[in-house]
């Protein structure tokens, strides 16, 4: 089941919210774990049981580890909880890719291939497996004391606005908002049915257009494309994942706040960005605290001189271009920005005009080209084909706009120039106060009449569009 779908919009969202409102506050939460189950077991039956006994399993496991009198025993239980995690994760998502790498090698070789079952990957496992690392290794450090009822953590796990594609949760920015919600207004409510609309109609009436047309083309003969139609379709492609994923991060914060939860915020304009450091403190926002707060501090961060810190840059923007999917092009992606990133830490070391922190708006063009070229890294999993697509990027002898290009009908257009509008808004004051209005403002009791005509309205597109296409999942389900 996905937000985007007749099932959920018409079905499930309205019986799930019906029943939340009508029940006690004390049985929200049985509520919510209830259709939790449901929603995660409709997508994926065969993982539900596994993924529910290995959040039992962290739950007593972590209790162990904090009563635990022995400092090694503490240890033992936090490593025995982290392997569990990162040991499902590791193959359900990457036996698969061990394998085939495996076999490749034993073929060149002239050896026998393994014979193997190919793994099934269950929908959300990255972003559940990161959220349950961060209150293993929360509790340890003393962050936060562990939970007191088993079904609160499992509701923390598994709640369904965000346990297929985050935001990553750490349990101590909502750890109130689970055992103890108050009471809802009527404008939170309202407040969190706006950023819903705002992010459905991302996905539906923008990323799901471009993405259609941007398949066809990528799917097609690409030594034949020209350098005009290969830039188009890669830009097009940066618009479709930035607005089906934001659009995502959207509808799980609305959700969220319908029922009484403040989930961290995901994206921040990113493409607005003059650096590449600055793309990833703007996106996939809570991905990105997570590298940082368990993996590149425990490196040694930047605390061990310049050589080691560009060092650790590279190791966890290689791991993170891992976690985005089991194949070489993602690898290839993480170093790709892990590159950049070194590079614009040395320049900014010894010329003013390329620090970080003090860049010119001037440079968010360069930034977007580079971030375009990585997409194609990012979107192109075959890596002769990802390398030809480059090529043709930078091919300008070929007549421009040959017979490819046709495929790009009036609708695309459109969609494209609404995209780029929006992505790049905030450039601008008068775009920084429509965000404002749009995601923070507390609107008056006659303030709302308009917004909210303008959400329904929206909403009945969005489920118009939604009759007229197939499904399609968010891009993120897949990491």
């Amino acid at each position: 089941m996905i937000f985007s779908s007749h099932i959920f919009l018409l079905y499930f969202l309205p019986a799930f919210l019906l029943l939340y409102f009508l029940v006690p506050v004390k049985w929200r939460n049985v509520v919510l774990l209830v259709a939790s189950i449901v929603f995660y077991a409709w997508g994926a039956p065969d993982f539900i049981l596994i993924l529910l006994a290995s959040t039992v399993a962290n739950f007593y496991l972590v209790k162990a580890m904090h009563h635990a009198k022995r400092l090694g025993l503490k240890k033992l239980y936090c490593t025995l909880a982290i392997i569990l995690s990162l040991g499902l994760l590791a193959y359900f998502k990457y036996a698969n890719f061990f394998v085939d790498n495996v076999n490749a090698l034993l073929t060149a070789f002239g050896l026998g291939a393994m014979s193997w079952t190919k793994v099934l990957l269950p929908i959300g496992i990255s972003f559940f497996t990161f959220q349950s690392l961060t209150y293993v290794v929360d509790t340890y450090r003393g962050v936060n004391a562990p939970m007191q009822r088993l079904t609160d953590y499992v509701v923390y796990i598994i709640m369904f606005p965000q346990l297929i594609a985050g935001p990553i949760v750490r349990y101590t920015d909502i750890a109130d908002q689970i055992t103890a919600r108050r009471r809802l207004r009527w404008d939170e409510c309202l407040q969190g049915f706006y950023r819903f609309v705002i992010g459905l109609s991302k996905k539906v009436l923008i990323a799901d257009v471009i993405g259609r047309t941007v398949d066809i083309v990528l799917a097609s003969d690409l030594s034949s494309l020209d350098s005009s139609t290969a830039w188009i379709t890669i830009m097009a492609y940066t618009m479709q994942l930035y607005f089906d994923f934001s659009g995502y991060s959207d509808m799980a914060i609305g959700l969220g706040r319908i029922i009484g939860f403040r989930f961290p915020e995901n994206f921040d304009n990113p493409y607005n960005s003059t650096s590449i450091t600055e793309f990833w403190r703007r996106w996939h926002i809570t991905l990105g605290a997570f590298m940082r707060n368990y993996l590149y501090i425990p490196l040694g961060g930047n605390r061990h001189g310049t050589a080691r810190t560009y060092l650790n840059l590279w190791v966890v923007f290689l791991l993170s271009g891992l976690w985005h999917g089991a194949s070489w092009n993602f690898v290839l992606w993480g170093a790709y920005h892990g590159l950049f990133l070194v590079v614009e830490r040395i320049l900014s070391r010894h010329i003013p005009l390329f620090d970080t922190k003090r860049r010119h708006p001037l440079f968010v063009l360069p930034t977007f080209i580079i971030l375009l070229v990585g997409w194609a890294i990012f979107r192109i999993e075959d890596l002769p084909s990802c390398w030809l697509f480059i090529q043709r990027l930078f091919d300008f002898g070929k007549p421009i706009f040959n017979s490819q290009f046709s495929i790009f009908n009036s609708q695309f257009y459109v969609t494209l120039l609404v995209a780029l509008f929006f992505a790049f808004l905030t450039l601008f004051p008068f775009g920084k106060r429509m965000q404002r209005f749009a995601f923070h403002t507390n609107y008056s009791p006659k303030g709302h009449i308009p917004v909210w005509l303008t959400a329904c309205l929206l909403f009945f597109f969005c489920l118009g569009a939604l009759t007229a296409t197939d499904f399609s999942p968010f891009i993120y389900f897949r990491f």
